[in-house]
């Protein structure tokens, strides 16, 4: 095992905070592996790169010979973290949770060994609790404490109902610390009121108290909001080379030093001289590093390759989807482009469609003539390319 000076080194690197910094190097200097806890509530089914931030720090301290418990919050699931929240959390029932749970565990073997990490759930002893049990946890907490957090704070101030039950959230992931004997908890930088609660519950039950390891929040595609599945701005580890490629073509230049820094393991230097060359370089090298993370090395110069043929080359896609179009809306061999927007599935209404083809989104066969007229019937016949932009792009089969 490294010394305590080398791993910290390590485990700095991407870290916003590490609280108390002092406390950790005591821990690391006893040369014995830690207790590294993550809790995962397993409310959706698609981790996205925002996750892999922390993930990606866990597979650190596995490397560096530290033991991984991770926390599948089957009992916590159900009251719903509000860390970062502005209103209550839909509760789960029990068999979305654990099927999400399933799924989770999947998708993050592709960042981290699983077969080397200690899996809990923390319904194994929440669900033992009884009312005194229960007392016992809420009395380690005051209602002035609990109102400090940020997140409740703004919803006081925003007449948005708190629930009781929220409340209880914090006491239970800090119990779970207490269970599992945690030596470091990791977190977003949302989750610190969470982590800290951690340190009061092990030091009231005679445990020497965690430390907090905060990792930064990643900004999305957007390069503004927190990268997330309801905003659309996120990019999924399950998905295709190619998309994972194509969508980190697509974010902002000024956005490239935080991706490299917190999903790759490019050194500050190597980065630097990077991002002081051409961007389009730059860019396409963060491309093929996130999907060789997720993929292969292979995948990832193919994805490349994909991209340039549809963008660069202005090429269309090798492989392009075939789409039923009834023989019954064509008419004599023609069909409103607006209507055919709609039947291919690239426009919601016959409004939004319109409003397309007047801006000039869309290019039908071989040489992309472009349609541009919503109230002009255009040839259709099998085979024939239609496109909306420069993504969308489908193949007419007439039945």
């Amino acid at each position: 095992m490294l010394s305590a000076n080398e791993q910290l080194t390590i485990i700095e690197r991407s870290t916003d905070q590490i609280i108390p910094r002092d406390e950790l190097i005591k821990k690391l200097s006893r040369g014995k592996p830690l207790r590294i806890k993550l809790g995962i509530d397993p409310t959706g089914f698609d981790v996205h790169l925002g996750h892999t931030v922390v993930l990606r720090k866990l597979r650190e301290f596995q490397d560096l010979g530290h033991q991984i418990v991770l926390i599948i919050g089957t009992a916590t699931a159900a009251v719903g973290d509000p860390s970062g929240r502005d209103q209550s959390r839909q509760a789960l029932t029990p068999e979305q949770i654990e099927k999400n749970a399933e799924n989770y565990l999947a998708q993050i073997a592709k960042v981290i060994d699983v077969t080397k990490v200690e899996v809990v759930r923390n319904g194994d002893w929440f669900n033992k609790f009884d009312f005194t049990a229960m007392l016992r946890l809420l009395g380690q907490m005051t209602m002035q404490r609990m109102i400090e957090r940020d997140d409740f704070t703004k919803r006081i101030k925003a007449a948005t109902p708190i629930y009781l039950h929220e409340c209880l959230y914090p006491l239970m992931q800090g119990h779970d610390s207490v269970e599992v004997r945690a030596d470091v908890e990791l977190g977003g930088t949302e989750q610190l009121f969470n982590l800290m609660a951690g340190r009061d519950l092990q030091r009231a039950s005679g445990q020497e108290p965690q430390v907090c390891l905060i990792m930064p929040i990643l900004r999305g595609l957007d390069g503004v909001k927190k990268m997330g599945k309801s905003l659309g701005n996120f990019i999924g580890v399950g998905e295709s080379a190619y998309d994972q490629f194509a969508k980190t073509m697509s974010i902002s230049d000024e956005l490239m030093g935080e991706w490299f820094r917190l999903l790759t393991n490019r050194a500050k230097p190597e980065v630097e001289t990077l991002l002081a060359g051409h961007p389009m370089v730059a860019k396409k090298m963060l491309g093929r590093d996130i999907v060789s993370s997720y993929h292969s090395e292979a995948a990832a110069h193919e994805a490349q390759a994909e991209w340039e043929r549809r963008f660069s080359a202005r090429q269309d896609p090798t492989d392009i989807a075939s789409v039923d179009v009834p023989n019954s809306e064509v008419v004599d061999g023609k069909i409103l482009p607006a209507k055919l927007l709609v039947l291919l599935g690239f426009a919601k209404s016959n409004n939004e469609a319109r409003q397309k083809i007047t801006e000039g989104a869309m290019t039908i066969g071989p040489d992309r003539t472009k349609v541009d007229d919503p109230k002009s019937p255009i040839a259709v016949a099998d085979g024939i390319i239609v496109r909306l932009g420069s993504k969308k792009v489908v193949k007419i089969k007439v039945i």
